[in-house]
């Protein structure tokens, strides 16, 4: 319970994480791209590459999160399965007769006859 615990905390840190770098974007182009490189030319980062950065980084995260939904989901337990094993019982089935050769099969055997004595 430990693990699922500490994947919701760290799946909420990368969706506040992708929430910042989404928002950074802006989609006609100027977001943090301007901020960086808006006016000279000594730019640390060009207007596309920090575009690429950001693109990347959102695919990134999204996909970090997926994974860590997915792995969250195979550790948690299922509260509807048992935890005792069903295969574990023996299971002893009523032996079955054959019916004899001189009885008719449609007919119940014969009760016998009780004496009067």
């Amino acid at each position: 319970m430990q693990t699922f615990i500490f994947l919701m905390i760290v799946i909420i840190a990368v969706c506040i994480i992708i929430t910042l770098v989404i928002l950074s974007q802006n989609p006609k182009g100027g977001g943090l791209s301007s901020t960086f490189g808006g006016a000279g030319g000594g730019q640390m980062f060009g207007v596309q590459r920090t575009n690429e950065f950001l693109d990347k980084a959102t695919w990134t995260l999204a996909a970090i999160i997926v994974i860590l939904i997915i792995t969250a989901n195979v550790l948690v337990d299922n509260p509807y399965t048992s935890k005792t094993k069903v295969d574990s019982v023996p299971i002893e089935l009523p032996q079955q007769t054959q019916p004899a050769a001189d009885q008719p099969q449609n007919q119940a055997p014969a009760t016998p006859q009780q004496d009067g004595n």
